[in-house]
């Protein structure tokens, strides 16, 4: 899976991705801002900016042109926001390629933003924020996120709440996309079937008119934390869902390839160890697993589920049952030899379509800056030893560095039980 990197004169990062045997060309452009570049006051405006920028350009003067016109090249296309990136794609028919690098180039420096649009989104957006909060398995991860970092924009829900989405003015919005939508914080992906001289030009006169103004700096988060923290929402649900966060490693981190398997062998796949004892020896929990998440500067590996309120205490034990076993005994080579595979085999899988390649690479690039291919990717998987993934364990799982989020019914003074037991288990 090979790729080509070039920066143009003005700053603009451009990835190629060439699939000759794809039918369909996937156009990504990302923008090195999120949620972490905000302010308190403004918290949640990169998400309502992503939205915003499909209400109109000059060129399509509404939300109606722009999706008229990529439906009519059969595209699949939309946006996304994160902590540290907002991104916008399309994927069509390779022929297409240029029509839809016009499309996202326009809507991506040129958007008017109408006054009028950004009081309709506020109120969509307000929905939105609503829905997430309707969703206990949805929201236990801004409950934890609150949980670790605090009142710090890595602790900011990436939408914002209802109150800064209601105080965010026009002019902010104009301000923040003048500060963060520049050369040297965009990357433009192409990936699938192309002309790579053509594509390269097409790039080249589409961000031709983008501002080279000094990109927009990220507050550092602050990732310390010396004692085990709870944090119980109370909510009336048929189901408690809890998220156990322990602190991990930054992107580009060294043992991050580590770190990803001792995660899925806790909770990757139906195999796995929490999988196995949680749901089909204890019968409890319709979903469980584990995961890390690794940003630029700091990282978290959380492990989650949902459970019958009553059997909180019992399933909490188990899973800090099976924490404390992958810290003292070394993972047996059959194990690990699966678990590999399972992150390899995933990895390859899910890398078929144009549009996982473009953001594999994008989010690469934006992340870590050190691309790496998959293969490469896997190299580093398949090195990984037993005694790599108990050093991992050790370091990673302390009581210290453990944070648990629950939403439920339970009460709020409960909290010192559930501390007591992070304490002891780990």
């Amino acid at each position: 899976m090979k790729f080509k990197k070039k920066t143009l004169k003005n700053g603009v990062r451009v990835i190629l991705v060439p699939m000759k045997n794809s039918l369909t060309t996937t156009v990504l452009v990302l923008t090195e801002t999120g949620s972490k570049y905000e302010t308190k006051r403004i918290n949640g405006i990169s998400h309502f900016l992503e939205h915003l920028c499909f209400k109109g350009t000059v060129k399509r003067p509404s939300s109606k042109a722009i999706s008229e016109e990529l439906d009519g090249l059969g595209a699949q296309y939309n946006a996304f926001t994160g902590l540290e990136y907002t991104g916008y794609y399309a994927k069509t028919e390779s022929r297409h390629l240029k029509r839809v690098l016009d499309v996202l180039s326009d809507i991506y420096l040129n958007s008017t933003l109408p006054k009028e649009e950004i009081e309709k989104e506020r109120g969509v957006i307000v929905g939105e924020i609503e829905m997430y909060e309707d969703d206990p398995r949805r929201d236990i991860w801004d409950v934890l996120t609150d949980l670790l970092y605090g009142n710090q924009p890595a602790g900011w829900p990436i939408a914002g709440t209802r109150d800064t989405v209601r105080r965010i003015k026009r002019e902010d919005i104009v301000s923040y996309k003048q500060e963060h939508y520049v050369a040297s914080s965009t990357v433009v992906v192409v990936a699938g079937k192309y002309d790579e001289k053509g594509v390269v030009r097409a790039v080249q006169n589409a961000f031709s008119d983008i501002s080279t103004s000094r990109k927009g700096k990220k507050e550092k988060t602050k990732d310390a934390q010396d004692k085990p923290r709870v944090f119980i929402k109370h909510k009336k649900t048929s189901q408690t869902h809890l998220a156990l966060g322990f602190r991990g490693y930054r992107a580009g981190h060294k043992d991050n390839a580590a770190l990803s398997v001792l995660a899925a062998v806790l909770g990757g796949g139906m195999s796995s160890r929490l999988f196995h004892r949680i749901r089909d020896q204890l019968g409890a929990g319709y979903y469980i697993g584990a995961e890390h998440d690794a940003l630029t500067d700091h990282g978290l590996l959380t492990i989650y589920t949902g459970v019958d309120n009553k059997r909180v205490t019992e399933i909490l034990h188990a899973i800090l049952d099976e924490v404390r076993l992958i810290k003292q005994d070394l993972v047996s080579e059959a194990e690990l030899k699966k678990v590999k595979n399972y992150l390899t085999g995933n990895l390859f899988s899910s890398l078929e379509t144009s549009h996982a390649r473009a953001q594999f690479y994008g989010l690469e690039e934006v992340m870590v800056k050190k691309l790496k291919t998959p293969q490469e990717r896997a190299r580093d998987i398949q090195a990984v030893s037993a005694s790599d993934v108990k050093r991992i364990a050790k370091d990673i799982f302390k009581p210290e560095k453990g944070s648990l989020a629950l939403i439920g019914p339970i009460a709020a003074k409960d909290d010192k039980q559930f501390l007591s037991l992070l304490a002891k288990s780990l």
